[in-house]
């Protein structure tokens, strides 16, 4: 039989899960429909999923269907847990969209679609709730071509001549053969599908069955199997806990076969091999190229993480953009830290960090419903009642301008120069490390532990101390002691090299504060337009021409910090007729950068774990050099394109 991992993925509500029952009811795999509020669907397992009636992790279930066996990957359509979806996306050979016919292509849904189309993922479309009164299916196809894309395409269980035409419209080469044939071949419409030139859209209502047969038939007629490696790879996508407080690491096998109790990591072995459907589980003695399983008895595992030949995925696309710090209610600092580290485990987005000196914690999220879920699984699992404190936006800092930073680590009997080229680099591209320096100056030995100590600390800026962004940094030039050298000492002075570096930059006003921004979509009222219009511009957010008559839309971008809590203005101004859509729009310069500087009122040179200052040492002793005092003291000479 072909086998497909196919990932079901919406805006909330559309009826995701619905339509996952559904799939599974008309393959035979399940004797009635369970539905998401009676808190009975076959993949919301979790406990807290049944109390809020909504996706919050990703679950697997699988079901054939004549020559099609489907694993299906259900995620959560909340966009709290967007970072989970994201996850799921990396091992998906095709996407499954549901859009509500009543609500029509939601602020998620285009989030969803961006990520979609950034991993190059096929996709069908499910547009459910077809059986709502006053449901244009025209209409609704007429706003998937347009805010998605041309190439969507009704799909009946006959396909029409008219959409035989639209479909070949897509490509030349197709379009060409059709102008010949009048039709277009069963493989020329796979491969147009695999290529993300045609989506097909299949109208229906998941909760009445109406429409299934003809949707799942088109995933076993219009699919193709990928091809695998004969040499053993994986992919992670996903670390969980079982009841019992078992550790899963969920893997996609991208080539060749995994056996029970085969190594697969650093010495660890695969003590178990899981096939889930639902909540329960097989045991099985391998996996087969293509099948999706959770192996017990790995640590250190993480989402993204290649196994065997699979190669790393890139960092992720979703960040969270707020900061919140935990509030005890009494319990122990380190026993809620030990809980929050499982939690994070699982979720590596959530970035839980622990402040020794001032014995607080803190978690980066998506938003509020996400702090809701962390306290209530924070009171299930580990019977910890805390709360969270005021939630603070998440800054970073990047540079605008070239410049040379310059560590130097010398105690007695160490010693290690650094000297690391600041270069600005494209918008949301992080953190990218280099090298450009001869061997003759340093040994590749040294070179490598320069590259790999700037890749192992998170480094931070210094107007605010947040995160460095969208910055090249450059190994150029150094020295080392044939005698003395170690490799503690590259890091000491590859480190204050960056701080240096830094400091210098600022000097010379060339460092940035960045913020998060929100791309967002407004409908309202056209007699409340004018005073939608007035609040962006107020929030320092730019829009597009309005569209629409009765009902307007606003399209357009605006800051993270000026939009939270508008929601609840739009509420309040329309009386309920307005709807804000949000999505998280990447970083960009701060609006009122000099406001916030002074707000953290962040000393870097007091920042001890963030020292710019290097070690000298004279008369048989090291001693302190303020940064700014280090290019007049550094024995290797600077770069003659930074020299002042």
């Amino acid at each position: 039989m072909k086998h497909i991992v196919a990932g079901i993925v919406a805006h909330v509500d559309a009826g995701k899960t619905t339509l996952s029952e559904s799939l599974l009811y008309c393959a035979g795999n399940l004797r009635q429909l369970g539905r998401v509020d009676n808190g009975d669907a076959f993949l919301d397992t979790d406990k807290l999923e049944k109390q809020r009636g909504i996706t919050i992790f990703s679950h697997q279930a699988s079901l054939e269907f004549k020559n099609l066996e489907l694993t299906l990957l259900d995620t959560p359509g909340h966009i709290d847990f967007a970072s989970q979806t994201e996850q799921v996306l990396s091992v998906l050979d095709y996407a499954i969209l549901v859009v509500s016919a009543t609500d029509g292509i939601q602020g998620y849904t285009r989030t969803l679609w961006r990520l979609l189309k950034h991993y190059q993922i096929p996709t069908f479309i499910f547009v459910n709730k077809m059986d709502a009164i006053g449901v244009d299916k025209q209409e609704v196809l007429k706003q998937l071509k347009n805010e998605l894309s041309q190439g969507c395409v009704e799909f009946n269980e006959k396909i029409s001549d008219e959409s035989y035409e639209e479909i070949a419209m897509q490509d030349d080469a197709v379009l060409e053969k059709f102008l010949d044939s009048g039709t277009v071949e069963e493989s020329d419409l796979k491969n147009l599908i695999s290529q993300r030139k045609v989506f097909p859209c299949y109208f229906g209502s998941a909760l009445k069955l109406n429409g299934i047969k003809e949707f799942m038939n088109g995933l076993e007629e219009l699919t193709n199997e990928k091809d695998y490696s004969s040499e053993f790879g994986a992919r992670i996508f996903k670390i969980s806990h079982d009841e019992k407080g078992e550790r899963l690491t969920w893997i996609r096998v991208t080539g060749g076969v995994l056996h029970n109790k085969a190594i697969v990591l650093n010495g660890q072995k695969a003590n178990q091999l899981r096939i889930y459907n639902g909540d329960k589980y097989t045991l099985v003695q391998k996996v087969m190229s293509g099948d999706v399983c959770a192996i017990a008895g790995l640590t250190n595992t993480r989402p993204g993480q290649g196994l065997g030949i699979e190669v790393d995925t890139i960092k992720p696309e979703i960040q969270p953009v707020l900061n919140y710090s935990l509030e005890t209610m009494g319990n122990d600092i380190h026993e809620c830290l030990t809980a929050l580290r499982e939690l994070e485990d699982e979720d590596s987005q959530l970035h839980v960090s622990w402040s020794e000196q001032l014995q607080e914690i803190s978690v980066q999220i998506m938003g509020e419903v996400q702090l809701e879920v962390l306290e209530q699984l924070m009171l299930n699992r580990f019977g910890l009642k805390i709360s969270f404190g005021p939630g603070s936006i998440l800054y970073k800092e990047t540079i605008t301008g070239d410049i040379e930073g310059v560590g130097h680590f010398e105690p007695l009997r160490h010693y290690a120069e650094v000297h690391l080229l600041l270069q600005p680099g494209p918008k949301g591209s992080g953190l990218i490390f280099d090298s450009n320096c001869s061997l003759e100056v340093l040994e590749s030995n040294w070179q490598h532990q320069v590259l790999t100590n700037l890749a192992s600390k998170k480094h931070l800026g210094v107007l605010t101390g947040s995160p460095i962004t969208d910055m090249k940094i450059t190994l150029v030039g150094g020295k080392a002691s044939i005698v003395h050298s170690v490799g503690g000492d590259f890091r000491e002075a590859t480190w204050r090299a960056v701080r240096q570096g830094l400091m210098m930059a600022k000097r010379e006003n060339k460092c940035q504060l960045l913020e998060p921004w929100y791309r967002f979509r407004l409908a309202v009222p056209s007699d409340q337009v004018g005073r939608a219009m007035s609040d962006i511009q107020r929030m320092h957010g730019k829009f597009e021409p309005p569209i629409g008559t009765e009902k307007v839309v606003l399209s357009g971008s605006a800051p993270v910090a000026a939009m939270r809590g508008y929601t609840q203005e739009v509420n309040s101004y329309t009386h309920g007729q307005g709807q804000l859509d949000c999505s998280i729009a990447g970083y960009q310069p701060c609006h009122n950068e000099k406001k916030i500087v002074e707000s953290f009122n962040y000393d870097p040179v007091s920042d001890l774990e963030n020292t710019p200052g290097s070690v000298f040492c004279a008369h048989g002793a090291g001693y302190p050099v303020y940064w700014d005092d280090v290019p007049n003291m550094a024995h290797f000479p600077y770069l003659e394109s930074t020299k002042k």
